[in-house]
């Protein structure tokens, strides 16, 4: 049937609306409902798929569309609940889903291994894990565990849930695993913070994709091991695989803690030689990377030349803008992201915040943080407060900078008060400096650097009786911890 294969070609949801207006006014869907609207439902399934972009569409008019069609089915099959499943799943309603999935149930419907998968997702989104072992046990009951799909659905739903031993268990019992199930579980044990068991696990992989790779380097590089993210990296494309974006933007943060310039250069030629994409989230991983390595013409370069910009690009241009001291660069910056109609987040604030602190812009910090609430709708957080206070100090603005202390809903935490104690020692402010020191001292009894600051201050005020009483409580504090200075340089590669 040609209709058919005009509704699997289509390739927007405009063009699906257009064929099935097509089918209602040629009077071809009265005798073809189920098997045209079954094929509707399934093409919008594919256009709802992460790699189609269909943002000029709400998701409620999506879901309002996908029901419309379902009711219009006079005995829907189990394909089509599990397609409309599926569907509500993809736009994020999974009550609904899991509603559809009763109703399947209530009609006596027959079970596959299709809808086990679907209703699990939904049970994850849910956040609701004993749903899950409720569809856990009726898949048991239904004979449904034999099959690699279902079960890798439950080894991820378990992992979800932070139940990765059980998840273990599960993909133990597996009497045949594929790629996917070794790439579930081992993103579970990295979701976890179990990166040994995790690499253990990847070793023992018979086969792996760019999947297992992208995992395994993106877990080390969000764990802070960025030598041995580096190290897999390089041992990946080494053997000819293909990174993914995931693993290109771990890799390239991994780079940027350790300061691996040349190493992220290198990352940055095999993107450029491979001709492949760079869309926003590998952008704001270039942004990030450069930046962060002390090149910021480079980063705004390629911020610039990146197309589609989402609030995580402008983010890292913003923050490697405000930690380079370029506050006037950034604010106008700002005010393009605004006028772009990208809506900032609280990163977006702080970001703004550093960058005028740094450059000693006190008035237009002041102006952007009473803003954040009352014209953009983005909430105060206590490290907002706290990078106002600490500008504020280091301005000199001593008593303002209290006064945004105490109105902080929690009161002020370490590094508020911190930010104020750093204020009052270039100030030469001792009796507030007491007042700031007693409060971290309070929030972080551990904190030895308080110590070191007060005895500075003593020091420079020549009060060598108040100098030698807060050396004499630093070493009865045996919670205190010292902080030894370091720094990291590269010299002739090494």
């Amino acid at each position: 049937m040609s209709i058919l294969n005009l509704i699997k070609q289509c390739k927007s949801i405009k063009k699906l609306h257009q064929i099935h207006a097509h089918t209602i006014t040629t009077g071809l869907l009265p005798h073809h409902t189920l098997s045209i609207l079954n094929s509707i439902l399934s093409t919008l399934t594919s256009l709802l798929l992460p790699n189609n972009n269909i943002s000029t569409c709400s998701n409620s008019s999506l879901t309002t569309y996908a029901l419309t069609l379902f009711n219009s089915i006079p005995n829907p099959t189990t394909f089509t609940y599990n397609t409309l499943i599926r569907i509500h799943t993809l736009l994020s309603s999974p009550l609904t889903a899991f509603h559809l999935f009763l109703s399947l149930r209530r009609l006596s419907l027959p079970l596959d291994f299709h809808t086990f998968p679907y209703i699990l997702k939904a049970c994850s989104q849910l956040h609701s894990f004993s749903l899950a072992q409720s569809i856990h046990s009726q898949a048991y009951k239904f004979g449904f565990l034999v099959d690699s799909f279902v079960l890798n659905s439950l080894i991820r739903v378990y992992s979800v849930h932070d139940r990765v031993n059980d998840a273990h268990k599960l993909f133990c019992q597996c009497s045949y695993r594929d790629v996917v199930s070794y790439n579930v579980m081992v993103d579970g044990f990295v979701k976890s913070f179990q990166l040994d068991r995790a690499r253990k696990l990847f070793d023992e992989m018979p086969q792996r994709n760019e999947i297992s790779w992208g995992t395994m380097i993106a877990g080390y590089s969000h764990a802070k091991l960025c030598a041995e993210a580096i190290q897999l990296f390089n041992e990946m494309i080494s053997l000819k695989f293909v990174p993914d974006n995931i693993a290109l933007v771990s890799v390239l943060s991994a780079c940027a803690q350790l300061g691996e310039f040349e190493q992220g250069r290198i990352v940055h030629d095999y993107i450029i030689r491979n001709g492949i994409i760079v869309d926003s989230y590998l952008a704001t991983g270039l942004v990030d990377f450069y930046a962060k390595c002390g090149y910021v013409e480079i980063a705004m370069d390629i911020f610039e030349s990146c197309r589609y910009k989402d609030v995580f690009t402008w983010n890292a241009m913003l923050v490697g803008l405000a930690i380079h001291g370029q506050g006037l660069i950034l604010l106008d910056y700002f005010s393009r992201m605004v006028g772009e109609g990208i809506q900032p987040d609280g990163i977006s604030f702080l970001g703004v915040l550093i960058g005028c602190s740094h450059a000693g812009l006190v008035g237009e910090a002041r102006k952007i943080f009473n803003e954040m609430e009352s014209v953009y709708s983005v909430a105060r957080e206590p490290k907002h407060y706290g990078c106002m206070a600490d500008m504020l100090a280091r301005a000199g603005l001593i008593e303002e900078s209290v006064e945004m202390i105490k109105g902080m809903p929690s009161g002020g935490d370490v590094f508020a008060w911190g930010g104020l104690l750093g204020g009052c020692r270039i100030h030469g402010n001792v009796e507030i400096a007491k007042q700031a020191a007693q409060q971290v001292m309070e929030i972080k009894p551990e904190d030895g650097g308080v110590y070191s600051v007060m005895a500075n201050i003593y020091a420079n005020t020549e009060q060598w009786d108040d100098l030698v009483k807060i050396r004499r409580s630093l070493g009865a504090n045996r919670r205190a911890k010292k902080i030894t200075g370091s720094s990291l340089i590269r010299l002739n590669g090494h």
